[in-house]
C-alpha cells in the first residue's frame, strides 16, 4: 500500500493536461479550495472548517514546488482561519447581524490607505528575503523560481484573509487581485491544473463580492426598519 507521502507526492500523477501531469494533491486542493470559497461567498461560517484542511494540503503542494512564500503562508493562514472563525461566531456588541454572527462592514478610507501601504512594503521586503533564502542553505532551500511574484501573492492572500476574518467587503477586491497574480505564478511554475482552478476562484470572487454587498445592504435596511 502506498504511504501517505506517496499519495501526496508530485510523482503521483492521475492524468495529464497539455502533456503535464495533474496529481492527487492538485485535485484534492482544487476541490477543497473551491468548496471553501463557495461557502465563503455565501457568508457561511463552515468555510473555516474546510479552510483548515485546505491549508494543510497547500503547505505540502508548495513545499514540493519550492514556492516558499506560499508554503510559509499556510501556517499563518491557518492561524487567521482560527481568528476569523472566532470573530464570525463571537461578534462584539453592535457588530452582530440578524443571525447573531459578525455582520459585513466596510473599511474607512484611512484604513484602506494603511492596508495598501503595508501591502506594498511587505511584498517588497519578503520578495527580497526569498531571493536570498538559498544563500542560507541551498540544499534545504533551492533558489526560488519567482521570489517577488511569490511574495506578492503571499502578502495579497494574507491581507485578503485578514479582511475576510473581519468580514470586510473589501476582502473580495484582494481575493480578485490574488487570483490574477496566482494564475500567473502557477503558469510560470509549470502548474497546469491550478491555473484553471484560479480562474474558477476569480469568478467565485466576483459572485462573493456581489453577494456580500447585497447582504450588507439588506442588513442596513433591516436596521433602519
Amino acid at each position: 500500500m502506498m504511504e501517505l507521502n506517496g499519495w501526496f507526492s508530485l510523482d503521483h500523477v492521475l492524468f495529464s493536461l497539455d502533456s503535464r501531469g495533474v496529481t492527487l494533491i492538485d485535485l484534492c486542493s482544487a476541490v477543497i479550495g473551491l468548496t471553501c470559497v463557495f461557502l465563503a461567498t455565501r457568508a457561511r461560517k463552515e468555510n473555516f472548517w474546510v479552510g483548515y484542511a485546505y491549508n494543510v494540503l497547500l503547505f505540502f503542494l508548495f513545499m514540493q514546488k519550492h514556492l516558499y512564500a506560499s508554503m510559509l503562508l499556510q501556517p499563518v493562514s491557518f492561524a487567521l482561519n482560527l481568528y476569523g472563525h472566532y470573530r464570525w461566531t463571537h461578534p462584539k456588541e453592535g457588530e452582530a447581524d440578524a443571525k447573531k454572527e459578525l455582520k459585513i462592514s466596510l473599511l474607512s478610507w484611512r484604513q484602506r490607505g494603511v492596508y495598501l501601504g503595508g501591502w506594498m512594503v511587505l511584498a517588497l521586503c519578503w520578495g527580497f528575503v526569498l531571493s536570498h533564502l538559498h544563500l542560507l542553505n541551498e540544499g534545504l532551500f533551492p533558489p526560488a523560481r519567482q521570489p517577488y511574484l511569490d511574495a506578492f501573492v503571499m502578502v495579497t492572500f494574507l491581507i485578503a484573509q485578514l479582511l475576510s476574518a473581519k468580514k470586510k467587503l473589501e476582502c473580495w477586491a484582494c481575493w480578485m487581485t490574488a487570483n490574477v497574480t496566482n494564475f500567473i505564478l502557477y503558469l510560470r511554475s509549470g502548474l497546469v491544473f491550478m491555473p484553471i482552478v484560479a480562474t474558477a476562484y476569480m469568478v467565485m470572487a466576483v459572485f462573493g463580492f456581489l453577494g456580500w454587498r447585497r447582504r450588507r445592504q439588506a442588513e442596513s435596511n433591516r436596521v433602519l426598519v
